[in-house]
């Protein structure tokens, strides 16, 4: 029997009972990936949804990103977020402000907002480092996520907090918390497939872990691509390629008549 697609009311059920596993995702391989693999949650770049995002993932629940300053209001917002759910999204990610999130939630979107490290917004906290390790920052990430429940998100994904603020901020909190890299007391963990898979060639966080050296892969095929090219290009030079078996065959008397029917 085909597993069914968790509903916003289902994952809040689970809130407590156990860790959920959750990957950005931004290919059609890696969604299929996902679904096969028995992840629950997946992050999207909008324009991965659609049919075939469905057909390859149709019992993930998926949360597109509304990237953050590529709307300007509340109206853009949700536009974009009516458009992500008709395309196959399951609710919208969004760190917006929060007359924005009360907005979408006002016409029944379902939202997850975002506390702690949030990158596009991370000179208010001193850069790309981790937040809430003094009583008053984990007060300030407490605070924020209060504000987000009572605007009405769903969920929060609460990056780069230290576990125990985490945990105990999830335990009073009705919403359903995304981990990345706060900890195993909130209700899901967040990766990055391409951290996962190890695709990078640089910095990894330190929440990462990498499973997979894809890279050496992707060196290793990239030097098969130069020589296969490099093969190529001497076959031209010398006339190795084409070959017979990669040419039209025309009958010779076509091929006569033809030649006697061109001028001079």
């Amino acid at each position: 029997m085909k597993q069914m697609r968790p509903t916003v009311a289902d994952l809040l059920a689970m809130k407590g009972k156990r860790q959920l596993s959750m990957l950005r995702v931004v290919t059609l391989e890696e969604a299929e990936a996902a679904e096969r693999a028995g992840i629950d949650l997946v992050s999207v770049p909008p324009a991965l949804l659609g049919p075939e995002f469905r057909e390859a993932a149709p019992s993930v629940f998926a949360f597109p990103g509304l990237e953050y300053g590529d709307f300007a209001t509340a109206e853009d917002y949700l536009r974009a977020a009516f458009g992500a759910l008709r395309a196959g999204g399951d609710a919208v990610y969004c760190a917006a402000g929060l007359s924005t999130v009360r907005r979408m939630r006002e016409e029944g979107i379902p939202v997850c907002g975002h506390v702690g490290l949030i990158p596009s917004k991370a000179t208010w906290t001193g850069g790309f480092r981790a937040v809430g390790k003094t009583a008053a920052s984990a007060l300030d990430v407490w605070r924020q996520v209060k504000a987000l429940e009572e605007a009405g998100a769903f969920a929060a994904e609460i990056e780069v907090v230290p576990g125990e603020v985490a945990g105990a901020i999830s335990e009073r909190t009705s919403m359903l918390m995304l981990s990345m890299g706060a900890g195993t007391g909130c209700d899901a963990q967040y990766l990055f497939a391409e951290d996962v898979l190890g695709q990078n060639r640089g910095h990894y966080p330190r929440h990462a872990r990498v499973y997979r050296n894809f890279a050496a892969e992707f060196e290793r095929l990239q030097q098969e691509r130069v020589a296969a090219f490099r093969e190529y290009a001497a076959d031209v030079r010398s006339g190795a390629y084409p070959e017979k078996a990669h040419l039209v065959a025309i009958e010779a008397a076509e091929l006569r008549a033809f030649l006697d029917a061109l001028p001079g």
